[in-house]
């Protein structure tokens, strides 16, 4: 991926900032409010990408839209990427920077795919699973798959536990291919 190594060395640099001033989470949600945005803005997408609007005008626009919604070091980054006429690259480094700031913290984003939206009920439980298999706790992201028919399958990083009724479905169909029970006719 073009640019990755760029926007994780930003990344960084503004977490320590960010850590030196002890504002490390407000900068973390800082940082999803302007992956949020500019996921659900085209327009905002297309002109951060676009290479006829100067940087100082990019920078003009995300201050006004950002302004007093973000910390002063989410502003800083603003004028440095506006100085080395990186604007294109805010968006990696607000999604590297969650990332960095998630491992910092130990918290892990675990994936969980159900056939429903999960109630705070269901929240608790599949939390309690994942302490079980990884031993830490993490912050939960539903995609609803109707699917599955029910039941739910769980990723944290590279574990993952499938307790979906399609998949149980799947066994039993495998496990009655490879047996070799024939029945009496």
């Amino acid at each position: 991926m073009k640019g990755a190594r760029p926007a994780l060395r930003y990344a960084k640099a503004v977490l320590n900032l960010a850590k030196e001033s002890g504002n490390d989470a407000l900068v973390n949600e800082n940082m999803q409010l302007i992956v949020n945005t500019i996921a659900e803005s085209d327009d905002l997408e297309t002109m951060l990408k676009s290479p006829i609007i100067k940087a100082k005008d990019k920078q003009k626009v995300l201050v006004a839209l950002f302004g007093d919604k973000v910390d002063t070091i989410v502003k800083g980054l603003f004028n440095l990427l506006e100085e080395n006429k990186r604007m294109l690259m805010l968006e990696p480094i607000a999604k590297q920077y969650t990332i960095i700031y998630d491992y910092h913290k130990s918290m892990q984003v675990a994936k969980v795919t159900t056939a429903v939206a999960l109630t705070k009920e269901l929240e608790d439980k599949i939390q309690a699973k994942i302490v079980d298999l990884t031993g830490n706790s993490a912050s939960i992201e539903n995609i609803v798959n109707p699917s599955i028919l029910g039941g739910f399958i769980l990723r944290v990083g590279d574990v993952q536990y499938d307790a979906s009724i399609s998949n149980q479905f799947n066994e039993l169909r495998r496990e009655f291919d490879n047996s070799h029970y024939i029945p009496k006719i």
